[in-house]
């Protein structure tokens, strides 16, 4: 459920920087093509996205199944099966600690 509270910001990605892709990774750990989601934008176009929640932005990551797919293929931090190597899971545990957002989403994909 997307936040009343919080703006939400439709994002490529790629276009990200590389501390909220590390953060991504984390919380989706098992790869992306599972936790996409559907929407329309506002002028009726059928959006794939992911979604990913910090403390001021709700994020919905632009992608096709496809895209999800291959941006883990091509991820050296995940393995040859799509998951998220250990090392690093552990790294970006570690080095993201601090943030409640990623804590809280890793919690609540675990609950499911």
């Amino acid at each position: 459920m997307v936040p009343v509270n919080k703006p939400r910001v439709i994002k490529d990605y790629n276009k990200l920087d590389k501390a909220l892709q590390e953060q991504i990774k984390l919380v989706y750990a098992d790869g992306f093509a599972d936790n996409l989601i559907h929407f329309f934008d506002k002028n009726g176009i059928k959006i794939t996205a992911l979604p990913f929640e910090t403390e001021d932005k709700y994020y919905m990551l632009r992608m096709t199944e496809n895209e999800a797919v291959q941006i883990v293929d091509e991820d050296d931090d995940y393995d040859d099966d799509g998951f998220l190597k250990d090392d690093v899971k552990q790294d970006y545990e570690d080095k993201y600690a601090d943030l409640d957002h990623v804590a809280d989403q890793i919690a609540d994909d675990d609950d499911d």
